[in-house]
């Protein structure tokens, strides 16, 4: 295998410095035209390529970003990746990925790993365990070591740093508004993510489109199942309450888990039991029927979030206020819900 050539062989060669051979290839004014000629072409003869790496390192920056997502499972968080991994890419940035499996100590020693890599920054959704502990000591240390820090869709206020957002409280009152434009009459929501920021967004979301509706807050409609709970039976026990004709489902699993349970128990879809649900994964298509979903636009987030740490990045600017920015949601009828009535 032929040996790569390097800055200090063409320096070698021509008997002038490294830092002269640099200046020529980046075409600076302060080396003679035919000097520099001399050496771009001999360095093009020889195929030389520059040493990212220490280029990288000259100018104190590595290009890699780090990325903590709670759970690869979930088609939003899947699709957020696509989207830093594509926007990444196309910046000339690498990624050192890694998932907390919602755990708080996993996510703790993740960072603290990924730190000794020297990371330009970070992006994260924090776990489920560091949402309910309420402790972002191991993030707000990332920034105060000069680390800037993106966080999205599950995100804290306690966190000085830029942060993405969806509107989940308007795109929960959008999604139990149709339901009942639709002509349901009573709703009941299911959540099996009490403990997370954008749960409870959204029962908020859904409490206001009740109100608005001048119907009463029935707190028993609103099912909130733990982990270790069985799904199966809290919900077959919430739909023998045959009045129940709507179902808002905060996570895309408890979605399926409730339509399998609903044609178990003899409902027709949707005329008796409307259903809808957060994040629009393949499979909601493909089910039967399908099911309507509001979409995050998890891609787009992904992607947002990359232009916005790479300006931090590459700006430095340290008095620049952080921003927050909100992605609106779209919701996608389909077979699980009844069209809007025309009032």
């Amino acid at each position: 295998m032929k040996k790569k050539i390097t800055l200090k062989d063409i320096a070698t060669t021509f008997g002038v410095s490294i830092a002269t051979v640099s200046k020529a290839l980046n075409d600076s004014y302060d080396i003679s035209t035919k000097t520099k000629q001399k050496i771009q072409e001999y360095a093009k003869e020889h195929h030389y390529k520059p040493n990212v790496i220490a280029l990288n390192l000259l100018n104190k920056k590595t290009k890699t970003i780090g990325v903590v997502i709670p759970n690869i499972m979930n088609s939003f968080f899947a699709k957020a990746f696509v989207g830093i991994e594509n926007m990444a890419s196309q910046n000339g940035y690498q990624l050192v990925s890694c998932i907390s499996n919602e755990s708080y100590e996993k996510e703790v020693k993740t960072i603290e790993l990924l730190k000794y890599g020297d990371l330009d920054g970070l992006i994260i959704s924090l776990a489920e365990e560091t949402q309910v502990k309420e402790n972002f000591t191991h993030l707000q240390n990332t920034i105060n070591e000069g680390i800037p820090v993106v966080m999205f869709d599950r995100v804290s206020d306690s966190v000085s740093c830029d942060k993405i957002i969806v509107n989940d409280l308007e795109s929960a009152y959008s999604a139990t508004k149709h339901l009942l434009q639709s002509g349901c009459h009573r709703v009941a929501l299911i959540s099996i993510i009490d403990n997370l920021s954008v749960g409870k967004l959204r029962v908020e979301g859904y409490k206001k489109a009740i109100t608005e509706y001048d119907m009463p807050i029935e707190e028993r409609l609103i099912i909130r199942i733990g982990n270790h709970e069985d799904f199966d039976t809290i919900m077959k026990v919430t739909l023998s309450d045959k009045t129940i004709d709507g179902l808002i489902c905060l996570e895309e699993n408890a979605a399926v888990n409730a339509l399998k349970i609903v044609k178990q128990m003899g409902y027709a879809i949707p005329n008796e039991m409307s259903i809808i649900c957060f994040t629009n994964g393949k499979l909601l298509q493909h089910l039967t029927p399908s099911i309507s979903a509001i979409s995050q636009h998890g891609k787009h987030i992904g992607e947002t979030a990359v232009n916005m740490l790479i300006d931090r990045i590459e700006n430095a600017v340290t008095d620049q206020p952080f921003i927050t920015k909100m992605i609106k949601t779209s919701l996608i009828p389909r077979e699980s819900t009844r069209p809007v009535k025309l009032i």
